[in-house]
């Protein structure tokens, strides 16, 4: 399987936003004395982008072809993998509320990680759609 990705595509993430993303995982993390995550702003990113430019395209959010994202992360080391995707928040703290408010969300951002890698992108109307994947190495 070929799982080749153009890794200037994590370049398209608004990665001001994303970092505060990750800042607010990562003080949810800590309060529960979880592991600080990582940011990976190569494959997983890519990948992340690649997604959302998906949905957008779509125009809804999906977790459609997490299996190929899976695959292709496991393919350069990851353990296991997860993925939190939003539509419509127009800050980080109300999606990282949103995820963490939705129990099968919660569970990815308290998972067994490592690193997390963003597509995070305004759509043609300036909504923000947004993927963040996880994953163990």
């Amino acid at each position: 399987v070929n799982y080749s990705i153009d890794l200037n595509l994590a370049d398209e993430t608004d990665w001001a936003m994303a970092d505060e993303i990750l800042n607010l995982v990562n003080d949810h993390r800590e309060s529960l004395g979880l592991a600080r995550i990582q940011r990976d702003q190569t494959y997983a990113s890519a990948y992340a982008v690649d997604h959302t430019q998906y949905m957008i395209d779509k125009g809804t959010i999906s977790h459609d072809n997490f299996g190929v994202r899976s695959s292709a992360l496991k393919n350069q080391g990851a353990v296991i993998v997860g993925e939190n995707v939003a539509y419509g928040y127009d800050s980080p703290e109300k999606v990282v509320n949103a995820w963490l408010n939705s129990p099968s969300h919660r569970s990815v951002i308290e998972g067994l990680y490592t690193h997390s890698g963003f597509g995070i992108m305004k759509n043609a109307q300036g909504h923000y759609y947004f993927t963040q994947l996880f994953y163990k190495k």
